[in-house]
């Protein structure tokens, strides 16, 4: 037995090392890897693997440690003011889908019992796919992933009543459970949850962190999330929203940190075991037996579920990129689909062979997610990039003013602290939803790609004060400073430098006024951290300077052989050992007479 177990967790890893950098070289993105790797090894492919239920229940918890760690993120006062989302946009997406999916079955002759499961069931999606892919793309800051969240959220909330709802549906069965009876159970357990999570677990925690041990302390963290869950599961609740729930218990909670770094390796494996169990669980024998008839029926489901999002997107005002991005991110089905179609079955809502097609067709779904999103990346993002093109604004830019290229970030400080000093100014941007982002808030800014001279000459550099160079990308940033370089040699740029070797690069295309992004927070935040240990603020002023001093020095001084990889190496170890004499003279000098140190400083 032990053995068993060891060679199916061979065949799992080499199936996930093999294909998932695969996929990655190829840019169809890691969760389709770990699907198809599944289907390699799974029942259909090589079939290394035949328990695939088993596998499938026990790798959910790869879900369930998600939530967990998305709810540590999440204090109960952000989530409060996330509430309009999650019940508007949540409610809203469940029931537009389900109304139009119901509303077809019917119409195709289905019975309104079936019909009414199933499109509850479809108008679910999948809480794995599209929150790894929206935290892979660092999309949940952005409308689309915001809106994202608040749905899955819900559809976690919604899948309590839906199976709930089953059992009334079918035909009775003696050894069924309360139906809406445990509608109580799961506010008794909730309500449990939240006493527990304020007065016995944080006082548990702070105990084994006290102990030191911290392989204890992972081991509780796992605990919690396990018990947790099953408590959940036992009231015939969600156990990944239980596991949401003790996050966001405990987000506010000085051990927050901890318990995320603790199960981020567990949650990385599981997730990445579940997609692996969805891809062996894909069963091809259904589908050989009526392939037309599957296919049919999972691009009739996409193409509703994926006009029914886009048309809640456009009435929730959001902007057209993120609108597909956000379909194609929901459009599957989830993991509750195959709960709701196994509760219908046992129900005799509908039969098995009826819930064998539904589970292909989710699964089918849950594999073309990935595809279209790289039909999204690789054939309408361009095509948007270039209809976007949208002629560049047209810019009253007046003569005397500053020019700022990228207000993101970094732009912004400079640009909000040029506007409070009546400084005129003309701002560009190339992401055009931040453009009108930005127009909301009564910044003036204008689309358009500060790279091209065109664009240059209409935003008036020719007669402009300034151009201050703050967009992110470093090729962009250098492609830039060559064509105002080119184009309008006496207009002077003012440039944000990513790195050393950017400030460098900056350097050789003859700018001289370069701030690296990082360097006065950080020397600012070094005076603070000697002020809190006990330096005098004087003190801690002047060694901050004296390094920042020292550092512009020694960058001057080795920007010659930067492309001299021995000689620059050489020379960045010439100024370290610089750097430490200067601070020894410094601090002798300290220990004497204070002015002796000042002279020996400078």
């Amino acid at each position: 037995m032990e053995h068993d177990v060891l060679v199916n967790a061979l065949v799992y890893l080499g199936a996930a090392v093999v294909a998932v950098p695969l996929a990655k070289r190829l840019g169809l993105g890691a969760v389709l890897g770990y699907l198809l790797a599944g289907i390699a090894i799974g029942p259909w492919g090589l079939g290394l693997i035949r328990e695939v239920e088993t596998i499938l229940h026990f790798a959910e918890f790869g879900v369930v440690l998600l939530l967990f760690v998305i709810g540590l993120e999440l204090e109960p006062r952000r989530l409060w003011s996330l509430r309009r989302s999650i019940f508007g946009w949540g409610s809203a997406q469940v029931a537009g889908v389900s109304c139009v999916l119901a509303l077809a079955a019917v119409l195709l002759g289905v019975a309104w019992q079936t019909a009414l499961i199933a499109a509850l069931g479809l108008s679910l999606s999948s809480t794995a796919i599209a929150l790894t892919t929206m935290q892979e793309r660092n999309l949940i800051p952005t409308p689309a992933g915001q809106a994202g969240f608040a749905i899955l959220l819900f559809q976690d909330i919604a899948a309590i009543p839906m199976i709930a709802l089953v059992p009334l549906l079918g035909v009775p069965d003696s050894h069924a459970g309360g139906g809406w009876s445990g509608a109580v159970t799961a506010v008794a357990v909730i309500a449990g949850l939240v006493l527990a999570g304020r007065f016995l677990v944080r006082p548990l925690l702070r105990f084994i962190a006290g102990t030191g041990m911290r392989e204890i302390f992972t081991a509780f963290a796992l605990l919690l999330v396990i018990s947790i869950s099953l408590l959940m599961s036992y009231a015939g609740m969600s156990m990944a929203l239980g596991a949401f729930m003790a996050g966001v218990l405990l987000a506010d909670s000085e051990y927050r940190h901890a318990l995320e770094t603790d199960i981020e390796p567990f949650k990385g494996l599981l997730l990445g075991l579940f997609f692996i169990a969805v891809g062996m669980s894909v069963d091809f024998g259904v589908f050989l037996a009526q392939p037309l008839r599957i296919l049919l029926l999972a691009a009739g489901f996409l193409a509703l579920k994926l006009l029914v999002l886009w048309l809640l997107a456009r009435g929730f005002g959001m902007a057209g990129r993120q609108r597909v991005l956000f379909a194609f991110l929901l459009s599957q089905g989830g993991e509750f689909a195959f709960v709701v179609f196994g509760a219908a079955a046992a129900a005799r809502v509908f039969d098995a062979a009826t819930a064998n097609v539904l589970v292909l067709v989710v699964a089918l779904s849950m594999v073309a997610t990935p595809l279209l999103l790289i039909l999204y990346d690789r054939v309408l993002e361009p095509r948007w990039q270039s209809r976007k093109a949208r002629a560049a604004d047209a810019i009253d830019g007046n003569a005397g003013h500053v020019i700022i290229a990228g207000f993101g970030r970094f732009g912004q400080i400079v640009g909000r602290l040029l506007h409070a000093n009546q400084v005129p100014l003309t701002m560009l941007d190339h992401d055009p939803d931040n453009v009108d982002t930005l127009r909301r808030f009564g910044f003036k800014v204008f689309y358009g790609d500060a790279t091209r001279t065109d664009l240059l000459h209409a935003a008036g550099a020719g007669q402009a004060r300034a151009l201050v160079l703050s967009v992110d990308g470093i090729e962009d940033s250098l492609k830039l400073a060559e064509a105002v370089r080119a184009e309008f040699p006496d207009l002077p740029i003012l440039a944000r430098a990513r790195n050393v070797t950017h400030y460098y690069q900056l350097m050789d295309l003859g700018v001289t006024v370069i701030e690296r992004e990082t360097f006065d927070s950080a020397l600012m935040l070094g005076r603070r951290v000697m002020e809190e240990l006990g330096f005098g603020a004087y003190l801690a002023r002047q060694a901050a300077m004296r390094f920042r001093e020292h550092n512009i020095k020694s960058v001057l001084e080795v920007y010659p052989y930067y492309k001299d990889r021995e000689q620059y190496v050489s020379m960045a170890r010439r100024a370290r050992e610089e750097l430490h004499a200067m601070f020894e003279r410094d601090f002798v000098a300290m220990r004497g007479d204070p002015d002796e140190g000042d002279e020996a400083g400078r």
